[in-house]
């Protein structure tokens, strides 16, 4: 059976101090959904507001203009990571490549269609289609090649509606925290989170 997670990579929530965050994984990923717990919510929040130079020392400090002019000068946000599969039954895991942007996760609706998609680097993580199977490698550059998720463009299309329902599960999280821990700035933040990950928009 193979599952999907939305995952964030958390290298840019090291030392962050302005409010609680939770542990790092081993493998630096954090997977969104409607179970984290309120200091993972607090590193998906950390991660984004480092990734996007949007400068905090203390969540008190935070107000709505701080958000809105980096919205101003980058006119988006964006996030480290993507969608992960992962084959419960052979255990094999495909994971976002570096510099690959959750930002771009409906990008794999394409991949649906037929179509082929950038996953990142390093290692090279990559897709290829035959017929209506869809095949994932971890690293394609890896000597012996390393073993393929199989998914049929079905799946893959039940598989994106999960994440988009993962997604929307952790936007619900991220105004409870929001509204505690910022309240002043909940709902912008709370609404460009939802239209720069384009989460709640129809496919």
């Amino acid at each position: 059976m193979v599952i999907v997670d939305v995952v964030l990579e958390t290298y840019d929530a090291v030392e962050f101090t302005a409010w609680p965050i939770a542990e790092p994984s081993s493998d630096r990923l954090l997977a969104l959904s409607g179970r984290l717990s309120p200091a993972e919510v607090g590193t998906a929040m950390a991660i984004i507001f480092s990734y996007n130079s949007i400068p905090v020392t203390h969540a008190a400090d935070l107000t709505e203009a701080h958000l809105e002019q980096r919205l101003a000068e980058a006119g988006r946000l964006i996030a480290p990571g993507g969608l992960r599969f992962r084959d419960t039954t052979t255990g094999v895991s495909v994971s976002p490549g570096c510099c690959c942007g959750l930002e771009n996760w409906r990008d794999w609706w394409s991949v649906a269609r037929g179509q082929e998609i950038w996953l990142g680097h390093d290692p090279m993580p990559h897709l290829t289609h035959a017929g209506h199977i869809i095949q994932l490698r971890q690293d394609v550059d890896a000597t012996p090649p390393s073993s393929p998720i199989e998914i049929t463009r079905s799946e893959l299309t039940s598989l994106l509606a999960t994440a988009q329902q993962h997604l929307t599960e952790f936007l619900g999280l991220a105004r409870h925290w929001a509204t505690a821990t910022t309240p002043a700035l909940a709902d912008r933040l709370v609404s460009a989170l939802d239209q720069y990950l384009m989460i709640t928009v129809a496919e």
